[in-house]
């Protein structure tokens, strides 16, 4: 079996964890390398968190430091929903190696200046660094397979009623990236608020016995204190986000999806960061993205368990 070629860029972030876990653990990834974003924490705590996760699961790739804050706006994070290291919970080891030397946008083209075939882009915070790519590096835009994000939604948001917060959290690099011309599927609220974990769930992370269930399971038990709190009517779930952007690559057959055009709205007094989704096409627009909506969310939590079942 042929591994799809990926960069991973990620802000760590509970769920970003366990994408990580999803991303090694399927062993349908050639993981060429991981970027940081600043967004659920600072770029300090989300690069070292991406380093203990990846020392957690024994994954040595590549790791980049990427930019510090949005292109234009002051940093924001979601201390509120994962505490103050950004991956509170569990106790996770010490990172056994550094980040490279280059930034995340250099390294993000050095891997595709290197390679022979065309790379999928995963991105699950915010855009930040694959915009600044993007204005730096035009030229090797052809070598980006896809784009295959979280973020936004059609229908809601969590920042404002209905700006996201990936995309709130830098608007012009969002912008950037779904004017790009690339191929991009987005995996917004709308389907990651379906692609819930519940005690049941984390009780059977915890039974796989392994470091890494064991971890994935003190992660969601913190994890889910914001959301039993604030998000009443997701009936005890927590929203398992990011995941859903490496499981679409693994498995679109488990997700619905429509074709649409997408754009981000940067100026609105009440609709700053929202993605506008023509979901009926009302504007006949050439679509840009093919925007996710619904999970079978039994078979992505099995997707889940059976890939952290194979980490250390």
């Amino acid at each position: 079996m042929q591994k799809i070629p990926v960069i991973i860029d990620c802000d760590p972030g509970h769920d970003d964890a366990l994408m990580l876990m999803l991303a090694f653990g399927s062993g349908k990834f050639d993981v060429k390398g991981v970027t940081t974003s600043a967004g659920n924490q600072t770029q300090d705590k989300t690069l070292a968190n991406a380093l203990k996760i990846l020392t957690l699961i024994g994954a040595d790739v590549p790791v980049y430091r990427g930019c510090e804050k949005p292109l234009f706006r002051n940093l924001i994070i979601a201390d509120y929903v994962h505490g103050e290291t950004g991956l509170d919970g569990p106790s996770l080891p010490q990172p056994a190696f550094q980040a490279k030397s280059i930034s995340a946008v250099e390294g993000i083209a050095e891997i595709l200046s290197n390679s022979t075939e065309k790379i999928t882009i995963v991105p699950t915070g915010p855009l930040t660094n694959i915009a600044t790519f993007l204005l730096a590096y035009p030229h090797l835009k052809h070598k980006i397979e896809r784009i295959s994000l979280m973020g936004g939604g059609i229908f809601r948001g969590n920042m404002t009623p209905l700006a996201e917060f990936n995309i709130f959290a830098d608007p012009e690099a969002a912008h950037i990236v779904f004017k790009s011309g690339l191929p991009i599927t987005m995996c917004g609220l709308d389907v990651t608020h379906k692609a819930l974990v519940f005690q049941k769930d984390i009780d059977m992370f915890r039974s796989i016995g392994n470091k890494s269930g064991l971890a994935t399971a003190d992660l969601m038990d913190f994890f889910s204190i914001f959301y039993r709190a604030n998000r009443l009517e997701l009936d005890g779930g927590a929203a398992l986000h990011d995941p859903c952007a490496i499981a679409w690559l693994i498995d679109p057959d488990m997700f619905l999806t429509r074709s649409c055009y997408v754009d981000v709205e940067l100026n609105g007094s009440l609709t700053t960061g929202t993605t506008v989704v023509d979901f009926y096409n009302v504007m006949g627009k050439e679509p840009n993205a093919e925007v996710v909506y619904d999970i079978n969310r039994e078979k992505y939590i099995q997707m889940l368990y059976d890939a952290i079942s194979t980490l250390p």
